[in-house]
């Protein structure tokens, strides 16, 4: 998720975890501190990147940094790096207090910090490595958006009244229960999910498709809330995208668009394109279609699994390459044109209402 949520819901769980009534505010602070820095830094790995092979930082978003074998490793480094500040800022501004290095409250907070951020990042729609390097499986549990202000708003209040309340027990009472109230909301999530499946389900009776079929099927949450859903299948070489709206007691279908599946040979030869390709097919778990040209001409292949409007087929992002030059690296792109009464349609179907 954006890093926002990942520090506040990092600071919530070593508050949690931590924070002791009788501890002093100048302790609540650290590990408040800790926990929201722990939380944010595995998306250290955005600095992997490389201007001769765009698809690197793509590639290795959401790797090794998120995985579970690595949350002591991460914990480690972001307790060392803070305690290290803490050590210097004693030593050189005459404090008083013992110049002592190492702090398992530190370390502990930072730990349980990170430890938030790949279960998190899992429960979005983008895929996360958990298991790595046992397995380069891309866990996504499909039960929020990558953006979502209601559980990133309890975790922020928790971490803000950590730092204002001079109740410590109150202050606690209070953590606990936003912390506990974001992760019920994580939870929602995976109800909605199932009912957009099941929503999923019946609309491929309706058009008379039996479910044995659809040789792929994935509903996803869009951003913001979990009420509405993309759903996407893949029937007879084609994808299948609409809009899913699940209110509390109402949903609704905006039916959407079809593209051909992009065709991939049995026979790959070895250029640098295929390789690249291969790449981010891994990458887009399949789901990749050709679109027109760009503006430069170019060739552009598409990720089905996201589109500002749920029910259309235009993909938030893309590689875009010259078919003419097999062996240069393809480009990644980002394609979010809005159109006019594009935002005003996507807070229509939020609510259930028409997409005008």
């Amino acid at each position: 998720m954006d890093p926002v949520t990942q520090g506040a819901l990092g600071a919530a769980a070593a508050l949690s975890l931590q924070f002791k009534p009788q501890e002093t505010k100048s302790k609540v602070a650290a590990v408040a501190v800790a926990g929201w820095i722990g939380g944010m830094a595995a998306d250290l790995d955005v600095v992997i990147r490389s201007s001769s092979d765009p698809l690197l930082a793509v590639e290795f978003h959401r790797h090794f940094t998120h995985s579970l074998i690595f949350i002591p490793v991460g914990g480690l480094i972001v307790g060392l790096f803070l305690m290290a500040l803490l050590f210097a800022k004693r030593r050189f501004s005459g404090s008083r207090d013992p110049a002592k290095f190492w702090d398992s409250t530190i370390f502990l907070a930072a730990t349980v910090g990170y430890a938030t951020h790949g279960l998190l990042d899992a429960c979005t729609s983008y895929g996360t490595q958990l298991l790595w390097p046992f397995s380069n499986l891309r866990v996504a549990w499909n039960n929020v958006g990558i953006i979502d202000p209601i559980p990133t708003s309890l975790w922020i209040a928790a971490a803000i009244v950590a730092f204002r309340m001079n109740d410590t027990l109150r202050a606690r009472r209070f953590i606990h229960i936003c912390f506990a109230l974001g992760l019920i909301y994580l939870l929602f999530g995976v109800v909605q999910r199932e009912r957009a499946s099941s929503l999923q389900l019946k609309l491929l009776t309706d058009r008379g498709i039996p479910i044995e079929k659809a040789e792929r099927r994935v509903v996803k949450p869009t951003v913001l809330q979990v009420f509405l859903w993309r759903s996407i299948y893949e029937h007879e070489g084609r994808f299948v995208v609409d809009g899913l709206f699940l209110g509390l007691t109402s949903q609704r279908i905006y039916e959407g668009q079809s593209i051909e599946k992009l065709p991939r040979s049995t026979e790959v030869d070895s250029s640098r394109f295929e390789r690249d390709l291969t790449r981010f097919d891994w990458f887009s778990d399949g789901w990749l279609a050709a679109m027109p040209n760009g503006e430069s001409g170019l060739s552009r292949i598409g990720d089905m699994r996201y589109a500002f409007l749920p029910q259309e087929i235009r993909p938030l992002w893309g590689i875009e390459f010259d078919p003419n030059q097999p062996e240069k690296a393809v480009d990644f792109k980002n394609f979010r044109e809005l159109r006019e009464g594009d935002a005003a349609c996507y807070f229509n179907m939020m609510i259930g209402s028409d997409c005008t």
